[in-house]
This record gives C-alpha cells, sequence and structure tokens, in this order.
C-alpha cells in the first residue's frame, strides 16, 4: 500500500509531489507505471510525492509525457527554482524545521538561524549584486522566517561552532556586525542554544573544513548536509557520511573555547566594533 504525503503542507516541494501524486492517480497508475515512464526508481517517484526530494527536470518532462500534460510539470518544477530559498536548499529547510537538535559548524559566517535582518542583507547583496531590490528582500524574510522553530513549545536544541574568522569578518561594516554579536550574545542566554568559538590560536582538525549541519530528527535518525561537490548543498543520511562528520563536530567542540570563554570572546569583539 503506497504511504500518504502529508497533507495541508505550503512547501513548495510538497506542492509539486502532491500534484504529481494526485494527477497519477487520477490516471488510475501506480508509482511503477510512473517510474517506468519516466525513467526513473520507484522510491525516486515515492520520494518525490512525499516532498522529500528535488525533482529533476527529466523527472518533470518524463511526468508530462506519461500524463500527457502538455508541459504543465515543466513549469510547475520551474516555479520551485522561483522560491526564496534556493532549489538545493528546500529540503534542508523543511528538515530543519522538525528537527529536535541543530549542530551547526560555520568557520567564515554566522549560521543562517543566527543572523540579524541586516547582516542577511548584506551577504544576500554581496552574492546577488544585480539582483533587484525585492528579490533580496524576498530571501531576507525567507531566511528570518527560520526562526519561527524556536517559537515552538519545544525548541530544537542549537548547538553552534564557530571559527574566530566568522566573527572577524565585517559583513555590512563595524555597525551591522555589533548588531550581529548582540544577537549572538543575546542566543546564547537562552537554556536551548550552545555556542563555541574555535579561536585561530586554538588551530582546527582539518584546515580543509567547509560548513556543516547535522539535525537530530524526532525518529532518532542524524542526517547531515553539507556542501555539495558541484555546487549547492545536500542532505546525506547515509552512516557512511553522519558518522565520520559526527566526530568531527566532537574534535571541534573539543578544540573551541568553553560557552563561558566564548561569549567572554564576543563581548571583546563588540567593544573593537563599537570603538
Amino acid at each position: 500500500m503506497e504511504e500518504d504525503i502529508p497533507s495541508g503542507s505550503l512547501s513548495p516541494l510538497h506542492g509539486f509531489g502532491f500534484e504529481v501524486r494526485a494527477v497519477r492517480l487520477g490516471r488510475k497508475l501506480t508509482q511503477k507505471h510512473l517510474a517506468k515512464g519516466s525513467g526513473y526508481s520507484e522510491a525516486y517517484v515515492s520520494r518525490v510525492e512525499k516532498g522529500q526530494l528535488v525533482p529533476s527536470e527529466r523527472f518533470a518532462r518524463g511526468c508530462d509525457v506519461v500524463f500527457g500534460t502538455h508541459g504543465v510539470f515543466e513549469r510547475l518544477r520551474r516555479r520551485l527554482e522561483e522560491s526564496d530559498h534556493p532549489l538545493w536548499f528546500v529540503p534542508y529547510v523543511q528538515l530543519e524545521e522538525k528537527a529536535e537538535r541543530i549542530l551547526d559548524f560555520s568557520p567564515s559566517l554566522v549560521m543562517g538561524l543566527l543572523q540579524t535582518e541586516d547582516y542577511a542583507r548584506a551577504i544576500f547583496r554581496a552574492a546577488h549584486p544585480r539582483a533587484a531590490e525585492d528579490v533580496i528582500e524576498g530571501k531576507v524574510a525567507a531566511r528570518l522566517r527560520r526562526r519561527e522553530i524556536f517559537k515552538r513549545e519545544d525548541p530544537p536544541a542549537l548547538w553552534v561552532v564557530l571559527h574566530e574568522a566568522a566573527l572577524r569578518t565585517a559583513v555590512g561594516g563595524s555597525a551591522v556586525m555589533a548588531a550581529q554579536l548582540e544577537q549572538l550574545l543575546g542566543a546564547m542566554e537562552r537554556p536551548h542554544v550552545d555556542l563555541q568559538v574555535v579561536r585561530f590560536a586554538s588551530g582546527a582538525p582539518d584546515g580543509r573544513l567547509r560548513p556543516f549541519t547535522l539535525l537530530g530528527m524526532p525518529d532518532a535518525a542524524t542526517l547531515l548536509f553539507r556542501d555539495a561537490p558541484h555546487g549547492g548543498g545536500r542532505v546525506y543520511d547515509a552512516a557512511a557520511m553522519v558518522g565520520p562528520a559526527t566526530e568531527i563536530y566532537d574534535r571541534l567542540r573539543a578544540h573551541a573555547s568553553s560557552p563561558d570563554d566564548s561569549a567572554a570572546f564576543v563581548k571583546s569583539l563588540l567593544k573593537e566594533y563599537r570603538s
């Protein structure tokens, strides 16, 4: 028996998956039929229908061929790319909303969940120098909406390891950085947030490390999100990927200053930005 996809979700991926499933059932086709006709596996079809996987352009075209929908699903997929989040980031955001524990390592920038509005705006403007103002503001708003997870009755435990470089990179200028550090200090006072700083003097277990995040999910699974080899990012659930990342995170915490010492260091930097 096929599992139902989540109902009532407004996410772009769930919307695409809902439409695929609705049309498939309306045509009285099984996932096996769609898989064979589109050139993908039944597992792939199932994950797309559940909103767990970003559909490829080829899969969207395959849906149109199998269903005879004359480009409808190609157009739906193109709409996914118009989201305020990059398409590759949408699966992570959906998982972040459900996570019980978030462990993040940020070597060069403050992680998105802890960014101020002005800090986020400066990052997006630098990354998209020719983008229209409304595009930038849409991305900023989408990033700030991610904070809603902390308004849950049971907010996720957040543990962040920041490299000193992330705090010394003057994103947006001194005033923006001062406000950002103030926000970090406020976050560190919350019972569900821990933050440690890896100082320059401490070195690091591996200087090639890129940012990554570990998500502890309600079903006890741990997922890894990190940069993909060819750009963007990807969520991994394989033990061969998650296990080593967990060990690296433990080493990072061991090399970092304690939360109290980290708070004292952030306060000292705040004075520098204010002077």
